[in-house]
């Protein structure tokens, strides 16, 4: 019997898995129905941006056989002023953390996704323990943001360990920044 298995990213055919992926569950793309139910990505990476991102901490993903069936971004705060849609983030992280007098090294999470076909079998939850048993000696935290309207992204990313840091508004949309603290 074949299982799910979590890897880094190691080759360019993972990369247009994700990229795949993604596509499919952009928010433009989904009913309101599906966005309600199953929660959607918000931003579209191309394929040079999510390389660069590798290339300095390799994406996690989960693999059945041959094929990407979920995925969880690195993001480097190196990262912090390449893609437009995400500055904000970065600056409400970089002002929460100075709020709160808290010094951390910490990763962004870009985004997380799991094919349809294989939610509710624990990947999501697999990735992120996968992701912090890579991660977790290089890093204190993980800080990503979830849009409000995503309720299930929300709940299960607060059922894996994320806190609520902050709640934000940019881009016409409302935000949760949240953080996963590793130390």
């Amino acid at each position: 019997m074949k299982t799910v298995t979590y890897h880094r990213v190691s080759t360019d055919e993972e990369l247009k898995g994700i990229l795949s992926l993604q596509e499919q569950n952009l928010k433009d793309v989904l009913s309101a129905d599906d966005k309600s139910k199953e929660g959607f990505v918000t931003l579209k990476h191309s394929y040079d941006m999510l390389k660069r991102m590798n290339d300095k901490c390799a994406h996690c993903i989960a693999k059945y056989d041959d094929t990407v069936v979920g995925y969880a971004l690195s993001m480097l705060q190196d990262f912090k002023k390449d893609i437009p849609l995400l500055v904000p983030m970065f600056t409400e992280i970089d002002n929460a953390l100075s709020e709160k007098h808290i010094n951390l090294n910490y990763l962004a999470m870009g985004q997380i996704c799991i094919d349809k076909q294989y939610r509710g079998q624990g990947i999501f939850r697999g990735l992120y323990n996968f992701m912090k048993d890579e991660l977790s000696l290089e890093y204190d935290a993980l800080i990503t943001e979830v849009d409000v309207l995503n309720t299930r992204s929300s709940q299960a990313h607060k059922a894996v360990g994320f806190e609520v840091l902050k709640n934000y508004s940019s881009n016409n949309q409302n935000w949760e920044l949240i953080i996963w603290n590793w130390k």
